[in-house]
């Protein structure tokens, strides 16, 4: 294989981590996927065992960035108060307009 700039490396972790326990080394996994050097075998290897020491430490990982709009199931009973509540303030501010400008 072809030396390459980036790879989505996460998706290879089961492949690696099955050459490691037969014995190769991490520049020979390296050399094999194409990688610049072993530091990116490394580097993953550390993030896995990170993850592994937070989860025992009852530490659960967020989902990095900003969160997406629709991601969190809605209260529809509480929407909908919003919404009434909001539509009522609406009409009173139309009512004082209307009342401020002489009509009705």
């Amino acid at each position: 294989m072809e030396k390459r700039k980036y790879t989505h490396i996460q998706v290879l972790l089961p492949e690696i981590k099955a050459m490691l326990a037969a014995g190769k080394t991490q520049r020979e996994v390296a050399e094999y996927y194409g990688f610049q050097d072993k530091q990116v075998i490394k580097s993953l290897l550390k993030r896995e065992r990170r993850k592994e020491r937070m989860l025992e430490a009852g530490i659960l990982a967020r989902p990095q960035g900003r969160p997406r709009t629709n991601a969190a199931p809605r209260d529809i009973i509480t929407e909908q108060a919003h919404e009434i509540q909001r539509l009522r303030m609406e009409n009173k501010l139309l009512r004082d307009f209307l009342h401020c400008i002489g009509r009705k």
